[in-house]
């Protein structure tokens, strides 16, 4: 009888365990369910609060401490807006263990908000203890895949809330690729169960500075695993284009949203803008561009301002 009690008490531990990993695997969002969005700066505070129709907001999670949240994203959350904090330093990518700290403050903001989700970037950004300051590609080979694929869970061991990972921009390309941009993507994002943080921008700036066709590109993605979606603009120089967030959205970008949002249910699209930050109406005007693609894309309308 006491060993029948104790293989019950295994089997209620692991019942619970995989119940509890499952909880955290990404399951798909109903669509519009975060709505329109943008990334929070403190330069468009104001205007982020004035903005009718707004559904949820992303903060740059270093940025940001966990016990000393911004009063503006107090009352943002306290209207109702979801706040999703967002990852660029944990080089999911690197060889290098992640950092367990900059996990654990992706969790407790998370924890502070009450987030849906968190996310963090497809690359790596450190390596033998330097810093690049910057989102470098990852090759696309086997072995890659394996090291990101154990940082990735890793982290998701320490976090609460499903983790969704994001497409970067890449002025090079690795040599000796083993597949595909979208084989890449969709492998990590099948090993790993996290949800798919898709930005048209950098699959628009990809396909402008090394070639290839966009739409292709994301007819090839597992689209069913979006989170939410990124739109910037960038700029141009020495004919390479420069995914900066420092200008307003192309044409091109906003023409491959429409293109997206007729392929499959986008639960939110946000705008990133990090320099050249725009006035109140600058930056609704391209705010409702944004509502309008979708719009067009899916024939349901994110409310204007």
């Amino acid at each position: 009888m006491e060993a029948d009690a104790v293989a019950e008490a295994g089997a209620a531990v692991e019942v619970a365990a995989a119940v509890e990993e499952d909880d955290m695997k990404f399951k798909p969002l109903d669509p519009n369910q975060l709505g329109l969005g943008i990334g929070w700066r403190p330069e468009l505070s104001l205007d982020i609060e004035r903005r009718a129709g707004l559904g949820f907001a992303e903060i740059v999670a270093e940025n940001i401490e966990p016990d000393a949240i911004p009063k503006p994203l107090i009352k943002l959350r306290e209207t109702g807006k979801q706040l999703i904090p967002h990852g660029i330093s944990l080089s999911l990518g690197g060889a290098e263990a992640i950092d367990r700290a900059r996990v654990i403050r992706l969790r407790d903001l998370a924890r502070r908000l009450d987030s849906p989700l968190v996310s963090e970037h497809i690359a790596f950004v450190r390596a033998g203890g330097i810093e690049a300051g910057h989102l470098l590609p990852l090759p696309r080979t086997k072995a890659a895949i394996r090291v990101l694929i154990d940082n990735v869970n890793r982290a998701q061991d320490l976090l609460d809330t499903p983790l969704a990972l994001e497409n970067i921009s890449a002025l090079f390309e690795w040599p000796d690729a083993e597949m595909s941009d979208a084989e890449f993507v969709s492998e990590i994002l099948e090993k790993t169960g996290a949800g798919l943080l898709l930005d048209v921008a950098n699959v628009w700036a990809n396909a402008r500075n090394l070639g290839g066709d966009p739409a292709a590109l994301l007819r090839q993605l597992p689209l069913e695993r979006i989170a939410y979606v990124h739109v910037a603009g960038g700029e141009e120089r020495n004919g390479i284009y420069h995914d900066s967030h420092s200008a307003a959205v192309p044409t091109g970008v906003l023409d491959l949203l429409k293109t997206l949002c007729r392929m499959a249910p986008v639960p939110g699209v946000m705008l990133e803008r990090d320099d050249h930050f725009p006035d109140a109406s600058q930056l609704n005007h391209e705010m409702d561009a944004i509502a309008a693609a979708i719009a067009s894309g899916h024939g349901t309308a994110i409310p204007a301002r």
